[in-house]
């Protein structure tokens, strides 16, 4: 039995996330299809990540099971000649057989577009938030530095899952724009369901001055949602790096 990792890349558009739903498509319903016609066996994928509806991906990673005898290299040709066109098989790899995606990562990295021109731009549709206010970089990058360490980030998380520990540890965190374009990236040893999308709000409610820089460390005292900002919505979002 060979222990097969895979690197790809999605366009989350018109997928509900990555992990299978009951009545929508999703990326681990595509994924395990293509691989099953391709391999003849039932494939189950173990991803790296739950991704919500409409969040993209520049690399995910996932690993199966299988007994195949096809190389890897093949598997790649194979898989991007039957995916459709929003998904892309970028590498792969045999590893040993306990590993797995998701319990052995060390550390994801999210990145939050937003488009900040002065008109809509159809062409960012679905892949950008589209914020037409004036963004302060340096108000926002001194909200950043309140988000790094080791916190309990139980009020940026929305309801939902169970964990054992809200705790996490941050890495990095930081805002830049070039252009009309913004990019929120954050880095850490894990994520809560949809802390990215509120960390990103309450920056959001920081620009427009609602919320304080200096806010931050009483609202993640507090661990209540309410006590952060607004959750930003899924286009931005993309999964950057996974590092193992």
């Amino acid at each position: 039995m060979q222990n097969i990792f895979m690197k790809i890349s999605f366009d989350g558009a018109r997928y509900h996330g990555f992990q299978i739903q009951p009545n929508a498509i999703t990326v681990q319903e595509v994924l395990e299809k293509t691989l099953s016609q391709i391999i003849g066996e039932d494939i189950s994928v173990i991803g790296c990540s739950r991704t919500d509806a409409g969040v993209h991906a520049k690399e995910f990673c996932f690993n199966f099971k299988s007994e195949t005898a096809i190389p890897v290299d093949g598997l790649v040709r194979a898989m991007n000649s039957y995916l459709p066109e929003d998904i892309a098989v970028n590498f792969a790899e045999k590893k040993e057989e306990d590993f797995h995606s998701r319990y052995d990562a060390k550390e994801k990295e999210y990145r939050y577009v937003i488009y900040g021109g002065k008109n809509r731009n159809p062409f960012m549709a679905h892949r950008a938030l589209y914020y037409n206010r004036e963004i302060d970089i340096s108000l926002l990058n001194r909200a950043c530095k309140f988000f790094i360490g080791k916190h309990d980030f139980a009020a940026f998380s929305a309801s939902g899952r169970e964990y054992k520990s809200t705790e996490r540890t941050i890495k990095s965190c930081s805002i830049e724009k070039q252009g009309d374009i913004i990019e929120f990236s954050v880095s850490a040893d894990g994520f809560l369901y949809n802390m990215v999308r509120i960390m990103v709000g309450t920056l959001l409610e920081i620009n427009e001055g609602k919320i304080l820089p200096e806010d931050i460390p009483e609202i993640i005292k507090k661990k209540a949602r309410s006590s952060a900002g607004r959750t930003a919505p899924s286009e931005g979002l993309y999964l950057n790096r996974v590092i193992y």
